[in-house]
């Protein structure tokens, strides 16, 4: 039986959606394609059909989680001023729902470790999709009045990174909740956020 282009590139999503989930709940090493087929109701055998090689996959997922995550941050910030937008992006980003959810997170969090047992096309995407989301938060920051937004957008990403890697390391449920809120209230005081 022969699909249509439609048909085909509807597959195609759903393929990386799904990839994208079992990437970042397992890791790119732990993860099948004939686990990610079967996940869509598809045979192995189709895969071929969507993508030359496991990488490929893998690249195709990466880019589709931080389509996500700038879904997301959208979503953060909509009709709000740049400094509510930052403070509500922030209390997102490190909150225990964030946390709890690593099959939906930010792909940087979930990744990063693995990134250099990659191939290079692999690491280009995921590059690629970080520095979006640093252009993204840097233009948020500009427009909230920093004069060296570029910088602080680097470093904001690397502190809810930081922040949300060692609460997920953290075993304890209430120790874990308290390193998110230092840091949310940490680094809203950092960005001036936390005055009116």
């Amino acid at each position: 039986m022969r699909y249509d282009t439609e048909h085909k590139q509807r597959t195609h999503e759903r393929v990386v959606k799904a990839a994208a989930k079992a990437i970042r709940a397992k890791g790119p090493d732990r993860v099948g394609v004939a686990d990610v087929m079967a996940d869509v109701g598809l045979t192995h055998g189709g895969f071929y059909a969507h993508f030359d090689s496991k990488h490929d996959l893998i690249a195709a997922a990466i880019g589709q989680m931080f389509d996500e995550a700038r879904e997301r941050l959208n979503v953060a910030i909509k009709d709000r001023a740049p400094r509510a937008a930052l403070a509500n992006y922030i209390d997102f980003y490190l909150s225990p729902g964030h946390r709890d959810t690593r099959r939906d997170g930010c792909p940087v969090a979930a990744l990063a470790s693995d990134m250099p047992r990659l191939n290079i096309k692999v690491r280009g995407r995921f590059a690629a999709g970080r520095e979006r989301m640093c252009h993204a938060l840097a233009d948020l920051i500009r427009r909230a009045g920093s004069d060296d937004a570029d910088a602080e957008a680097d470093s904001m990403y690397a502190e809810l990174l930081g922040a949300l890697s060692i609460a997920r390391m953290e075993p304890d449920r209430s120790r874990s909740d308290a390193i998110l809120e230092r840091s949310r209230r940490a680094l809203k005081r950092r960005l001036g956020l936390d005055r009116n």
